[in-house]
């Protein structure tokens, strides 16, 4: 598997990571096949899990995925001494919806049970701040993950579904490795919002969150001409040129597909053998956008 470092920090990830979300939510598959998605995904190299305290049902399963990928890999046979698991807080799921909380008392408190979740052993490797809530100020979101790193409970802290400007602002705040924003063939915002420009200029790595459309849009790849066109002359799968088109796009993107079944991390992660030349990027990129 090739690897990246996470921003300039010592901490070595796979060039694909894994998502842990759709082992956690309603439609989500038994334990004993979850644990088993997670494994294959370590025995493939993939050394990066991406996870939240969101990943759940609703409220009354909050911390559901950082639980499962504790046991996982507490129960996994190999070293898991190079993994590291990214986690996010700051989304709530009252009756399985999503809304934005950045209150700080809450974000306390949810940080320390992340890291009870994850084992309570050792620092949270990376805790994203979900997404900002216009109630609060950045400064006043953050000061609980600033008080964190002090404490011990967390190494690194990143941002998700933040623009440039909200960026710079948490960095005045504290050190920020990475930005998780959305990013699939359906939405090219961090192209042309100057995010994916700023993350790659400051070093800074970039996580796109639903790499292929999520649940609602992944089954739809076939239907763009130029992704199936792609993937029959190279013989590989449509979610691997997809994957490949985002890695092609900036070297401090690391996709972080979802998988619920074993087939899907086996596939995914096989995108990193796959290469697109500059000039099929450009007919992707001009096809998309037409």
């Amino acid at each position: 598997m090739e690897t990246k470092k996470l921003n300039q920090t010592n901490i070595t990830i796979s060039a694909i990571g894994l998502g842990g979300m759709p082992l956690s939510l309603s439609s989500r598959p038994p334990e004993s096949e979850a644990i088993a998605v997670i494994h294959k995904a370590l025995d493939l190299g993939v050394t990066l899990i991406d996870t939240a305290d969101s990943y759940c049902r609703d409220e009354s399963d909050k911390h559901h995925n950082e639980r499962l990928i504790a046991k996982a890999l507490k129960q996994y046979k190999g070293d898991t001494s190079q993994v590291t698991v990214a986690t996010k807080g700051g989304l709530m799921r009252p009756n399985g919806s999503w809304t934005r909380n950045g209150n700080p008392d809450h974000l306390r408190k949810t940080i320390r049970q992340s890291y009870e979740a994850l084992g309570g052993e050792k620092s949270i490797a990376l805790w994203q701040y979900h997404a900002p809530d216009p109630n609060y100020t950045i400064e006043e979101a953050l000061a609980p993950a600033k008080e964190a790193v002090e404490e011990g409970l967390i190494r690194y802290v990143g941002v998700s579904n933040f623009s440039v400007e909200q960026i710079k602002q948490a960095r005045e705040i504290l050190e920020i490795v990475s930005v998780q924003n959305q990013y699939n063939p359906w939405h090219r915002q961090p192209e042309f919002d100057g995010v994916l420009e700023y993350c790659e200029r400051e070093g800074l790595t970039f996580f796109p969150w639903s790499p292929l459309g999520g649940s609602s849009r992944v089954s739809r790849l076939q239907d763009i001409p130029i992704i199936a066109q792609l993937a029959a002359e190279k013989d590989v799968s449509v979610y691997q040129i997809v994957l490949v088109w985002l890695r092609a796009k900036s070297p401090c993107i690391v996709p972080i597909p979802g998988a619920s079944k074993i087939s899907s991390i086996e596939d995914s992660v096989q995108a990193v053998a796959v290469k697109l030349s500059s000039e099929e990027v450009q007919r992707l990129d001009n096809k998309l956008s037409s």
